[in-house]
């Protein structure tokens, strides 16, 4: 199976969701629970994590972690492992606990904005769930997350709050003012216009493969890169596999264009079987493994693809005039990047 691409480096930063395997629960009592905190502190002391959030739901669970060592692939392996052993020999049962493989959204945690975005979806995942009544209950009715430790006077030393906290204007001691600005976001959810606001907002933690601005997002394609090199494709997936893949495209489709002459509206105005935009549209599909459909794009109103000179989608050759102009455009430093 195809393992998502995963960046670490020291001080990176992110949403990690599990779910139980085919949906079962992977908490089914309170012990459960207070097993899986236990084991979350025990990776805590083993791999320096600072964990800024959390929630335990019934069938799945999310983390809000920061990895000063850049290691979360070791301590995760370690957090569902260690968990599933103690698990399964609790309720004397064997086999998978989690489904697949976890979920971690990597996020930049220097800027803080985006720590209480993501702080925020975890502590309100209850309250979304139906868990606690809209109006009627607290938040912090709910034990089993973060929050409540946010409104104690004390607070385990393996749970950071200053970070979140600060996003707001807040010390760790103004836990009042945090319950009142969780409360607001609360009573949003219960109103339709507001819920929908919200869950806009979040629309790219679920589905997206990152969270920061475009500064951050071209340092992570830097880190995309060595985290990818050397290694066959088939061995990673995602949405991360795929930003790496078009920014190599891109880089590709530039310095070709240049080599050939063209600028990006010379190349939009061309004719859609002119030879420069076969020659390029099949040298694409030789050094990259971007689909047909994002030639189409980057080539605007005149649709660039293999096809359009008999190619195949598996890069075979269309003619060997194409072959001789986009190799030779380009030169031999960029046709090394697959």
């Amino acid at each position: 199976m195809a393992r998502p691409v995963r960046i670490e480096y020291p001080g990176a930063a992110y949403h990690v969701m599990a779910r139980g395997n085919q949906g079962q629960p992977i908490f089914k009592d309170v012990q459960d629970r207070k097993r899986f905190l236990e084991t979350l502190q025990e990776s805590h002391e083993k791999t320096g994590w600072l964990v800024h959030a959390y929630v335990l739901m019934r069938n799945h669970y999310h983390l809000l972690v920061e990895t000063p060592e850049g290691n979360l692939v070791a301590g995760m392996k370690w957090l569902q492992g260690a968990y599933t052993q103690r698990y399964n020999a609790r309720h004397e049962v064997f086999g998978h606990l989690f489904q697949g493989r976890y979920k971690a959204l990597i996020l930049d945690g220097k800027d803080a904005n985006y720590l209480q975005v993501v702080s925020t979806y975890i502590h309100l995942n209850p309250a979304r769930a139906g868990l606690i009544r809209v109006g009627r209950e607290d938040l912090e009715s709910y034990p089993w997350s973060s929050y409540p430790m946010y409104l104690s006077r004390r607070c385990p030393a393996w749970l950071r709050r200053d970070k979140v906290m600060g996003s707001l204007g807040l010390k760790p001691a103004d836990r009042r003012g945090y319950a009142a600005y969780l409360q607001a976001r609360v009573l949003e959810l219960g109103l339709k216009a507001g819920r929908k606001q919200l869950e806009a907002q979040w629309q790219r933690l679920r589905r997206g493969w990152y969270l920061g601005d475009e500064p951050f997002r071209k340092r992570l394609e830097g880190w995309l890169e060595k985290a990818v090199r050397g290694r066959k494709r088939q061995s990673h997936s995602g949405a991360a596999r795929q930003a790496h893949d078009e920014a190599a495209a891109e880089r590709l489709t530039q310095s070709a264009s240049k080599a050939l002459g063209l600028t990006a509206g010379n190349l939009h105005r061309l004719p859609r079987n002119a030879p420069e935009k076969v020659a390029l549209a099949w040298w694409l599909r030789r050094r990259t493994t971007v689909p047909l459909h994002w030639g189409e794009r980057a080539a605007g109103d005149g649709p660039l693809h293999a096809r359009d000179a008999g190619g195949e989608p598996d890069g075979t050759q269309p003619r060997a005039q194409a072959s001789a102009t986009a190799d030779e455009a380009a030169g031999s430093g960029e046709g090394n990047e697959r």
